[in-house]
């Protein structure tokens, strides 16, 4: 059996780089004043946070039924037999529950996994995935693996401004005004099923003090029996400069020597709801080969 790994721009991976890696990605939809663009395709991370701070009307939404059913049917008639697609969270997004309904249509060719991610933690369940189609692991196999490991991984975001944060009512007006009085920066998590609150600091520099301290938490004790060749250490940000990218990136490595660590920008999903200017990490546990 021949497998196709399909995901989402959600997981960062863009459809450019996605044909590279020898899976498929489908571009997440922004509608800007009625215009519907796609992430990675005619819209850019500076064109989106331009939209987003530039008092345009600027919302996220899920591919349609007909885009998502339209990539699988083109998979299949290229040579592939089945299809794992890993959309975001589904305590995100309805992406999941939509897509896992379309896929009754197909007899069992396309597995929906639902593997509670998003952003760089998703990106590694994808890559991991397309692993598990060369080692010959059928769709219903690399499905089982990508859920019952969901919960190996954790995001925390700290955010630059409570704009946004206010407008997705996760803040309420007062509360927003009263944060930018006293610089009061958020300290978000994903773990796994939504977006909450972790705590709240003074300054950006003090939330990613705040981070540092948590992923540390995490690693000492959740993955404390972890080796540290498996742990993967994600720098995520938005509409950061290339100079701000390298600090955090830098920073991290810093932190965690040992530990694999890249930088990848927060999918527009997520950065609608921070703005710009969010700074965050993630953690990743990468299967155990068989090598090891």
């Amino acid at each position: 059996m021949k497998t196709a790994i399909m995901t989402d721009s959600n997981s960062g991976i863009m459809k450019s780089e996605a044909e590279l890696l020898g899976i498929f990605s489908l571009p997440m939809p922004v509608i800007i004043d009625g215009v519907t663009c796609y992430e990675g395709i005619d819209l850019t991370q500076e064109m989106f946070y331009l939209s987003l701070t530039g008092g345009k009307d600027v919302s996220t939404s899920q591919p349609s039924p007909g885009e998502v059913m339209g990539m699988w049917d083109e998979i299949l008639a290229g040579g592939y037999d089945e299809i794992v697609h890993i959309p975001m969270s589904s305590g995100l997004s309805n992406s999941y529950e939509s897509a896992a309904g379309l896929a009754k249509e197909y007899g069992g060719k396309v597995q929906v996994a639902d593997n509670h991610r998003i952003s760089v933690t998703l990106r590694e369940s994808v890559l991991e995935a397309k692993e598990l189609a060369d080692e010959g692991r059928s769709a219903k196999e690399i499905k089982k693996e990508l859920e019952e490991r969901a919960y190996e991984s954790c995001i925390y975001i700290t955010v630059d401004t409570l704009e946004f944060l206010k407008k997705g009512g996760r803040i309420t007006p007062a509360g927003a005004a009263l944060g930018a009085v006293l610089n009061i920066k958020p300290v978000l998590t994903i773990q796994g099923e939504r977006l909450d609150a972790f705590a709240k600091v003074r300054g950006m520099k003090k939330g990613k003090h705040k981070m540092l301290e948590a992923v540390r938490h995490d690693l000492d004790t959740r993955f404390r029996d972890i080796e540290t060749s498996r742990i993967v250490i994600g720098a995520a940000g938005s509409g950061l400069t290339e100079e701000e990218e390298l600090e955090w990136t830098d920073t991290l490595r810093e932190a965690f020597p040992g530990a694999a660590v890249y930088y990848n920008p927060l999918s527009f999903s997520v950065g609608s709801h921070t703005g710009p200017g969010a700074v965050g990490t993630a953690v990743s546990i990468r299967r155990k080969r068989k090598v090891d």
